[in-house]
């Protein structure tokens, strides 16, 4: 079994890691960068379940008490704690942010749409729009 100071530090550099990804999110999600946003996307799910896989080992550790009573160990579980509690809250940033930038682009998409005046609109039960290709274009007389 490792050391558990080796997977407390490799904790340590896994929520780091996740912290400048989230930055480097931000960064690609204002300038709408969709590549950069789903690479850092698949990235952030490696991250994740790294941090979530190590912090299984550490809880399954024989000498997981070193936690706390180890001061050096301890001051660094609380410093990844903190880490990750501001990834969480820069994640629900990011998240607002790229769920503003859909909805600004899928208003955009449907005023294109109503300027050809090919395409009917209709709303579903959610409030949403839903363009039908083929309204008016089959009827029989």
């Amino acid at each position: 079994m490792a050391a558990l100071a080796d997977l407390v530090n490799f904790q340590l550099q896994n929520a780091k890691a996740l912290s400048e990804l989230l930055s480097s999110e931000k960064t690609a999600i204002t300038s709408r960068q969709s590549n950069d946003i789903e690479r850092i996307a698949k990235e952030k799910v490696v991250l994740v379940e790294q941090l979530r896989s190590t912090d299984q080992r550490i809880a399954a550790h024989t000498n997981i008490s070193e936690l706390t009573e180890n001061p050096e160990l301890a001051q660094l579980v609380t410093k990844i704690q903190s880490i990750v509690h501001d990834c969480q809250q820069a994640n629900l940033v990011n998240g607002e942010a790229l769920n503003r930038a859909h909805l600004s682009f899928k208003k955009l998409s449907n005023m294109m749409q109503q300027s050809h005046g090919k395409i009917g609109m209709t709303y579903n039960a959610g409030g949403q729009t839903h363009t039908i290709s083929t309204l008016g274009t089959n009827v029989k007389a």
